[in-house]
This record gives C-alpha cells, structure tokens and sequence, in this order.
C-alpha cells in the first residue's frame, strides 16, 4: 500500500476524510433538527387541538340554543312572530356572534329575527338554493345537525348557517319534516370569539378546509395571513354532519433556516478542521516515506547507472572495436600497398565503410543522450512523400540487391504533403527497413507498406507505415525489451549483424514525440511485423505551392558559375570542399578565418561573390561574429547568403546559426548532395523573391 502513497492519494484521502465528516456531522444535524421537528409538532398538535375543542365548544352552544326552538315545535307548539322574536332575542349572545335566527318551514324561510337588514332571507327556499341545497337536504334526509358554509349571506356579509332539522310526529307515531331551525352564524366574530388570531400571535400559521360534498375539491374556509408552507401538521375537526380539516405550522419552519444553516457551518467548520488535522499527520507521514523511497531510489539509481556505465562501456568496446580495427588494419595494408592502385582503393573503400559504421554509431550515442536530456526538438517543415520513399528506396533497394532480397513497395495515400519533421521520418523508416534487410536471410522477403488511415482531427492526416519480413524474428520472452538500449538478443558474433543497439529505442522515441505508436510482433524463424502510426498536421495551399516550386527548380542549373566565398581555417577540410564544388563548375576563393572574410567582401565589388560558406569554429573571428558584421554592412553585401559549414550538428546549432543571422546550415562531414540542395534553394530565393 505505501507504493501506491503520492500527492495525488493523500489528497483524496483527505478529501473522503472531509467528506465522511461532513456527512456524518450533516447526519446529526438532521437527527437533532428532527427531534425538534417532532418536539416542535407535539406542541403544535397541542394547540391545534386546543383550538378544535373551542371550536367545538362554541358551536355545541349554538346548538343547544337552537334546540329549544326544535323542541317547541316538535311538541306541537305552534310559534307566532312575536314569540319567535322573544325567544330568538334570548338566544342572542353578547358578541353577536348568532346574526339572525331562521325559521323555515318546509325548508322556506317564513320568519327571520332580527328583520331588520335580514329582509332579503325571506322567501329563501334552502332545499332549492344552490349554495345551500347540499346541506340542506343532508340534514333533512340523516335528521342531524349540519352546518353549511361559509359563504355569502342574501342578506350581505359571510356566514356559517347550522340547519336543525324539525321533525312533528302525529297522532299514529308517524313523523314528518316539518322545516329547519336555522342559526346564521357571523364568520368573522365567530373566529374572534374562539381567538384564531391568538395563533399568529404564538407564531403559527394555520389553515382550516373542508372537502366539497360534490367535487371532493378542498375548500378554505378560513386561514391565517402569512402564507402557508407545505410541512404542515393536519388534525381533523368534527362538525355538526361534516369534517374541518385544520392544518398547523410555525412562521418560520419546524427548524428554522438559521438554525438549518448554522447545523451546516458548524458541519463544515467541524469536517475542515478534522480533515486539516489530519492532512498535517498524513503529510508528515508522508514526508517521512518520501525521504525513506527517496534513499531507495538514490541506491537503485546509483547501481542501475554502475550497471548501464558497465554495460555501455561493454557494449561500445566491442562495437568502436570493431570498424576501428578495421580502420587501423585496412590503412596499415594501404600504407604497404600504396603502389598497387586497385589494391588500395579496395582497401579505401573498406576503410570508408568503416568509418561510416563508426560514425553512425557516435551519432547513435549522441542522439540518444539528446532524447533522454530533453534536448531533442522536432523541426516543423512541409515534407512530400514521393521523395521520401525515394529516398528510402535508394537507400534500401542497393542493400537489398546485395542479398538477393525481394523488397515489395506498397502505397495507398490522399495526401502527399505533410508538415513533419523530414529528416526525423526519414530516420526512423529508414531504420526499420534496414533492420529488416539486416536480419533477413539472403533470397528472404520484404514488404514495406504505407497507407492513409483516417483521421481523428480535422486538419490532419494519419498513416500507417508497416514492414514486414520472413527474416530470423524474435522471441517471445525479448519482445518487451526491444526498446531497450543496448538491447540486442543476439550478439553481433552470434547473428552476424552489428549494431549498437540504438536504433530502436531511438524510433520509439522519435515516434512518441510525434504523438504516434509503434508496435512489434516477431516469431523465431518466421519473421517480425513492425507497425508505426503517426498524425500530421496537412500544409496550407501556399505552404504546398512553395514546396512544389523548390522541388521542380533546376538547382543545379542556378549553381552553375556561381563564385563562393570559403571561409575555413582547415587547409584539408578547404581543399576537399573546394575541389568538391569545382567540380560542380562552382568559383571558390578561400580566406582563413571571419575577419578576413569580412575584409575580402568589402573590397572585392559589391556582386561579385554570390555565396558566403563560412566555418563557425576559427580563430581570430568565429562564425557568429562574422556573420553579424556582414549583416551591418550596406548595400547588397550586408545581405549576401550564408551558409554555416560546421562540426556543430545539433537542432540547436542549427538555430544558433539562422539567428545570427544565417541563411542555411550544413554539418560536417559534408554531404555534397545535400550542401548544393541548400545554397540551390537559398540562391533561388534570393533571385525569385
């Protein structure tokens, strides 16, 4: 488990950490805000239910007032006006809360006390009335006490009417409906008179409803000012023949939002200190495992680099050894054998072959340090495919001759033009071929394929170069070591075939800086299948036109009588070049360091050199400085090209050289083919710009 410890895990321990309290803390907060809650609902249900038997209370005294009318009537005593006036007048509470005592028989109101303000009920037939033909009719058919509102009186103003039916009983103990007792209850003070304002005062809010006897719609009948929640507590209240409903809640919540929103700081404030807590201890705990993995790692980096020093000091004696005792063989023979002329060129030629094996493998070593260092960077230039596979096919095709080789060539592309990193693509397909002519045997087969795939971005082209052979493959067990330096399963002396083993470790990592991958499958005998994939950004049109027009122009042709200017201090390294370019049918003329340079241009006339080559390391005045003061002179001197000759091979050489003020850079050894490429292009530039 201490392995697997880094930032990224003690942060997310401390972030569960965090949590777990935070939810655990919330968990509390909600079982105390529940207990209140339900603390908070037993009072409310004690209140409320306070209010029903008032509410019940009042209305039962109403009744039993209106029962003595019913009880009159019942016995056959028959009522004038004025004695309805006298006994409705005793039935006439001091807060008035009884608006007007009804008589209806037959359900038709005949006597209405008081008259005055109330002349309007007269006449109402209760068992017809829309508003109050429910009730009516229920009380009449169950016999029982109904209570029908509230709602807008005829007479103006909001009421409750409690029906008491009246049934006369005659002679043969048949009873009849004789009409109702009816007892209009004024809403507003009978809410008063049982202090539903008193419940705002305590801090409530409340609701009281009932459901439509018809629709089962719910229907307020009363209700507090502020406005209702939907947590509320609900107790029914019975009435004479129906049901209130009365709904509860405190103003400001169960819990209030203070209360809920403290629970919640205090819950963080409590995780955050908790969690920072711990953070402290995991941190130093886990300082103390960086130190202890720091030690190891110290220990086994230090013998891992005791072993790669033993191992690439092993590794590069043998293979240095090898073209070098070549070298030293091969010229000792030469020496001896300077008068034979065929003998010595074939000695030479052998000498040459060496020597480009050892050169190879310096740059081998060299490349591959500038990876590991970082240094490496990638060039952003407009490649064209067709030259590249010609190139490859030049190089390839004389290698696969010498062994009798079938070598198939297989392409399948939109885009011919790429913006890449030319002499990099070249290195690592070039590689693969050739470790696949190298570890063929002699007659085998080849198949180098490359074709278009698609692409995932647009703006982008993908491909996939494939190379395929029948050679002496790998096995299984050193396949997950191929990309290893120095990694080689077989030894030179077993298989015949030198090399460092660079160069794949080198293609895998050129290809992973390109964004791409490769892959490898290999069997002993039968052969091995190499894979790569790679996405390049597509060059614009003018991009595109450009490269078109270097590769049509004729070069050589502007290269023709052209006079160079050489600066270069080694007299064999000046004599080689020159001789080189001579042939060419160039004009060279020699200065020996940078201050000469800049002396000759100025005296010679203003056209007369066409090209600068100027070495960089010479004493006196180097490369750089000399380049900066031609730039300063006037006049078309000041911006005469140059090109740098130098040693100094690197990407960044390169870049050193063109902000100086350069226009080209070719490294040493000089590749002839490729140093007239570059002072064509340059000069074409310059005459077409």
């Amino acid at each position: 488990m201490k392995k697997q410890i880094n930032k990224k895990t003690l942060r997310l321990r401390t972030f569960l950490v965090f949590t777990l309290i935070l939810l655990a803390a919330l968990g509390c907060m909600h079982l105390l805000h529940s207990y209140q809650e339900k603390e908070e609902k037993l009072k409310a249900s004690y209140t409320a239910e306070f209010t029903i038997r008032r509410i019940e209370s009042q209305l039962n005294r109403y009744l039993a007032e209106s029962d003595l009318m019913k009880r009159l009537l019942e016995s056959d005593y028959e009522i004038n006006e004025e004695q309805f006036s006298i006994l409705s007048e005793m039935m006439q509470d001091d807060a008035h809360v009884i608006k007007v005592h009804e008589l209806a028989q037959d359900g038709i109101v005949s006597m209405v006390y008081p008259v005055s303000g109330n002349e309007e009920a007269i006449g109402l037939d209760m068992l017809q009335h829309p508003a109050r033909k429910k009730e009516a009719n229920l009380a009449k058919e169950s016999g029982e006490y109904t209570i029908a509102g509230p709602f807008e009186l005829a007479q103006g103003g909001t009421g409750v009417l409690l029906f008491n039916p009246i049934y006369i009983t005659d002679d043969t103990n048949r009873s009849s409906f004789w009409g109702f007792s009816i007892l209009v209850i004024n809403w507003e003070r009978f809410l008063e008179e049982i202090h539903m304002d008193r419940l705002e005062e305590a801090s409530f809010e409340y609701r009281i409803w009932k459901k439509d006897m018809t629709t089962g719609e719910k229907i307020t009948i009363a209700q507090s000012s502020s406005h209702m929640s939907s947590n509320t507590l609900e107790v029914s209240c019975t009435v004479p023949n129906d049901t209130w409903y009365f709904e509860i809640a405190p103003i400001h919540g169960w819990v209030t939002r203070a209360q809920i929103w403290f629970g919640i700081l205090i819950a963080f404030v409590l995780a955050g200190v908790i969690s920072t807590g711990y953070f402290q201890y995991a941190t130093r705990h886990y300082k103390d495992y960086l130190y202890a993995e720091r030690i190891k790692r110290i220990a086994k980096e230090a013998s891992e680099a005791n072993e790669a020093k033993t191992r690439f000091l092993f590794n590069m004696s043998h293979d240095i050894r090898t073209p070098l005792n070549a070298i030293i063989g091969y010229a000792s023979l030469m020496e001896q054998h300077i008068d034979d002329r065929e003998r010595s060129l074939n000695y030479l030629q052998k000498i040459r072959s060496s020597s480009s094996l050892l050169l190879s493998l310096i740059n081998y070593v060299l490349e591959m340090a500038r990876i590991e260092s970082g240094k490496m960077e990638l060039k952003s230039e407009v490649g064209y495919f067709p030259d590249l596979i010609t190139s490859l096919q030049a190089v390839s095709e004389p290698q696969g001759q010498k062994k009798h080789l079938q070598i198939d060539w297989n392409t399948d592309l939109q885009h011919n033009y790429i913006i890449c990193d030319r002499t990099k693509i070249r290195e690592i397909f070039l590689n693969i071929i050739s470790n696949a002519i190298k570890y063929t045997d002699e007659s085998g087969k080849v198949t180098i394929s490359l074709k278009e795939i698609a692409a995932e971005q647009e703006g982008y082209a993908a491909y996939e170069f494939v190379v395929e052979d029948n050679g002496i493959g790998m096995s299984e067990d050193y396949l997950p070591h191929i990309f290893e330096e120095f990694s080689r399963e077989r030894s030179s002396t077993e298989s015949k075939v030198t090399g460092a083993g660079l160069g794949l470790p080198i293609v895998k990592s050129l290809v992973e800086m390109m964004g791409g991958s490769i892959y490898v499958k290999s069997k002993p005998n039968e052969g091995t299948r190499f894979t790569i994939r790679i996405c390049f950004a597509l060059p614009t049109e003018k991009q595109i036109q450009k490269k078109q027009e270097q590769l049509h122009t004729e070069y050589l042709e502007i290269l023709k009588n052209r006079r160079i200017l050489l600066a270069e201090d080694n007299d064999l390294n000046a004599e080689i070049t020159e001789t080189l370019l001579e042939e060419q049918q160039l004009k060279v003329e020699r200065v020996g360091d940078g201050k000469e340079c800049l002396r000759t241009l100025q005296e010679m006339p203003e056209e007369y050199y066409d090209m600068i080559l100027m070495d960089i390391q010479m004493p006196v005045m180097n490369g750089y400085e000399a380049v900066k003061a031609i730039r300063q002179l006037p006049g078309k001197r000041g911006s005469i090209p140059v090109v740098a000759l130098t040693a100094n091979a690197f990407e960044e050489d390169r870049k050193k050289a063109l902000d100086a003020g350069m226009n080209g850079h070719i490294a040493k050894p000089l590749n002839m083919e490729r140093l007239l490429l570059t002072m064509g292009e340059i000069l074409s530039d310059c005459i077409f710009s």
